[in-house]
């Protein structure tokens, strides 16, 4: 085969608004990102593309930085894809860079770090242009106590507790590296950063900590929660609409053969 006709894969940096998506992975329910981007991608390369995302993200999710790839033999160079592709995409999803990748990089199975940030308004009453990203709480969230609680989270844990059912995995065994709970006018962000996120996992912890923060637990609680492997021991799930995956960071390019499963 010439090298012109090379197959090559393709890393995008996707960020999206996931109001009107029924998540990311293609469902017979509703239209998915993925499904826009198979569609869009396939018709402007005259390919049959199918392209492989690093996190599955959950109806009404939002993105600042999924990643995806996907094989083509295009001769669009690598670094100009995004700008074809973008002219195709509707107004809720954006490829922000493209490049090539060597051909055996998986999104899914490369060591790296997933950072997400959820947003709690918390106020008397909602804001209307608040609506589709925060999730409003009008009880006063206790802020410190929340940051006291958070800390028992961050290490590596056995997260059975904050994992819906439906979770297919052969561990539930994660690392959080950062946590952090913050607060700027109406607004409480939880930022937290790790190696990989379990079933709802993000929405279930933001969810216990506002548990915490309207003192139905105490932070220590969360010791407990944690020593449980039980999922009925931890608080509700947050909303999907206040969660955003900031984005990856990639450590190597190696596999590894670490089980990410479906991710919030």
């Amino acid at each position: 085969m010439s090298e012109d006709l090379r197959k090559k894969r393709i890393k995008l940096i996707v960020t999206y608004d996931g109001t009107n998506y029924c998540g990311w992975q293609i469902q017979i329910n509703g239209i998915t990102v993925e499904e826009v981007l198979n569609r869009e991608i396939s018709k402007l390369l005259n390919e049959d593309i199918a392209v492989i995302g690093a996190s599955r993200t959950d109806s009404g999710v939002h993105s600042m930085g999924n990643v995806a790839v996907f094989d083509t033999y295009s001769k669009i160079p690598a670094e100009k894809m995004c700008f074809a592709i973008n002219q195709r995409l509707p107004n809720d999803i954006r490829i922000e860079h493209s490049c090539e990748v060597p051909l055996d990089f998986h999104p899914r199975y490369c060591s790296s770090i997933k950072t997400y940030e959820y947003k709690i308004l918390n106020r008397r009453f909602d804001v209307p242009t608040q609506r589709l990203y925060t999730h409003f709480v009008y009880m006063p969230l206790d802020v410190e106590k929340m940051k006291e609680a958070a800390k028992y989270l961050i290490g590596e844990h056995d997260f059975k507790s904050f994992c819906s059912s439906r979770t297919q995995v052969t561990t539930t065994v994660r690392t959080i590296y950062s946590l952090d709970v913050t607060k700027n006018g109406d607004i409480i962000n939880i930022k937290i950063s790790g190696n990989g996120f379990l079933y709802n996992m993000v929405r279930i912890i933001v969810g216990t900590l506002m548990k915490v923060g309207l003192s139905v637990y105490p932070p220590e609680y969360i010791e407990d929660i944690l020593k449980a492997c039980d999922r009925k021991t931890a608080g509700p799930k947050a909303p999907a609409k206040g969660l955003t995956l900031i984005g990856i960071e990639y450590l190597d390019e190696n596999k590894e053969n670490n089980e990410e499963g479906t991710i919030q």
